[in-house]
């Protein structure tokens, strides 16, 4: 696995938050399957980083699977998986041009799309509501603040 620091990184970090949101348990309970996505900073198949992004169960992880088989494995450079999953780059698109390769079940990967993928302005909205839930869990204490 690579130590290099991948742009996609923080869309996994936001799709984390996407899938705790009422939105991302829709998709959760409609698609309820597991992919396994790799990413390589330059050259597929060369110092990738595993992620996967469970939608039976609502979670991203970073690593390789390891409850069984994913239903799908999706190999992509770290630019071009930032273009699939903003929608700048159809997948059935990508996977023509070999920008994305895929292992497993075809129905699975055809159910891979940009829509599982948070929107930019919908992610900050959500961040924002997880942040606040969060901080209202805070203990505040009288007196001085730190």
């Amino acid at each position: 696995m690579g130590t290099t620091e991948l742009k996609s990184d923080n869309l996994f970090e936001m799709m984390k938050i996407h899938l705790a949101s009422d939105a991302g348990k829709e998709l959760t309970k409609n698609i309820g399957l597991v992919y396994q996505i790799n990413i390589a900073p330059k050259k597929i198949g060369f110092d990738e980083v595993s992620y996967i992004v469970d939608l039976k169960k609502g979670e991203v992880t970073k690593g390789k699977y390891e409850g069984g088989k994913p239903d799908a494995t999706f190999s992509f450079k770290d630019d071009d998986f930032i273009k699939v999953a903003t929608g700048k780059m159809n997948p059935q698109i990508a996977f023509m041009r070999g920008a994305m390769k895929i292992k497993g079940s075809l129905s699975a990967a055809q159910k891979f799309t940009p829509d599982i993928f948070p929107k930019p302005a919908k992610m900050r909205s959500e961040m924002l509501l997880y942040y606040s839930k969060a901080m209202e869990k805070v203990p505040v204490t009288k007196g001085r603040n730190l």
